[in-house]
C-alpha cells in the first residue's frame, strides 16, 4: 500500500478524549492527491510513488517539461509534488488517487516539513548562548565572544556556533500520533505540533 500522503497544514486546535482530557491537534487537510509517477526496485533501485497535491485552484503556469510529465501520467499538474514509500507489492500506478483514509487513528507517523524562517540571528537566539553581564561597563552583552585561536591554527573550526539565518529549514518529527481521521474532509487531526506556519505543505508518512 502507498505508505504516505501530501497535505497543508490549516492550523491547531484541541480535542477532548474519551476521559475529557483536551489533546492538543494540528489539524493538516490530508490529499486529495494522484499518484503521478511509480517507482520500481528494477528501473529505479527503491520502490515508491510521486504524487501531486490536487488543490482547489489547479496549477497554470506549468513549464512545458512538467506539462509533459503529467501527460503522460494522464493527470492535471499540480503546484507540490513528493515521493512517499509503497510497498513492494503494490499496484499502485499513475492516476490513482490517495486519499486521508489510508491512515488509521492511534497511528504512528513521520511528519516532514519545513520550520518557519526567523531570517538572520544572532548567537543567543540562534544556539542559546548565554551572553555577557548585564551591567554598567561590561561592553560584552550580546556577542558571540572568541572563536578560535590566532595563531594556531588560524582558521575557525567547522560547527562554531555563530550568527546566520535561523528556521527555514526541512524538519522531520517522528513518532506523531494520528488522533482523529475525518475521511469526508480529507482531515488528520495529528498530536502536537508539526513544522512550518499555517498553509504551509507537508509530508506525512507512516513508520
Amino acid at each position: 500500500m502507498v505508505r504516505g500522503i501530501l497535505g497543508k497544514k490549516v492550523g491547531m486546535t484541541q480535542i477532548f478524549d474519551d476521559n475529557g482530557r483536551a489533546v492538543p491537534v494540528t489539524v493538516v487537510e490530508a490529499g486529495p492527491c494522484v499518484v503521478v509517477q511509480r517507482k520500481s526496485t528494477d528501473r529505479d533501485g527503491y520502490d515508491a510513488v510521486q504524487l501531486g497535491l490536487v488543490e482547489s485552484s489547479p496549477r497554470r503556469d506549468a513549464p512545458k517539461p512538467i506539462q509533459g510529465h503529467f501527460a503522460a501520467a494522464g493527470v492535471p499538474p499540480t503546484r507540490l509534488l513528493g515521493e512517499v514509500p509503497v510497498d513492494a507489492d503494490d499496484q499502485a500506478k499513475p492516476g490513482d488517487a490517495v486519499l486521508a483514509d489510508i491512515f488509521d487513528a492511534d497511528e504512528q507517523v513521520r511528519v516532514i516539513g519545513r520550520s518557519k524562517g526567523r531570517g538572520f540571528q544572532g548567537v543567543i537566539r540562534r544556539h542559546g548562548f548565554s551572553g555577557g553581564r548585564a551591567t554598567h561597563g561590561s561592553m560584552f552583552h550580546r556577542a558571540p565572544g572568541g572563536i578560535g585561536a590566532s595563531a594556531d591554527p588560524s582558521r575557525v573550526y567547522p560547527g562554531a556556533g555563530m550568527p546566520g539565518q535561523t528556521g527555514n529549514r526541512r524538519v522531520t518529527v517522528k513518532n506523531v500520533t494520528v488522533v482523529k481521521v475525518d475521511s469526508d474532509r480529507n482531515l488528520l487531526f495529528l498530536k502536537g505540533g508539526v513544522p512550518g506556519g499555517r498553509n504551509s505543505y507537508i509530508r506525512i508518512v507512516k513508520v
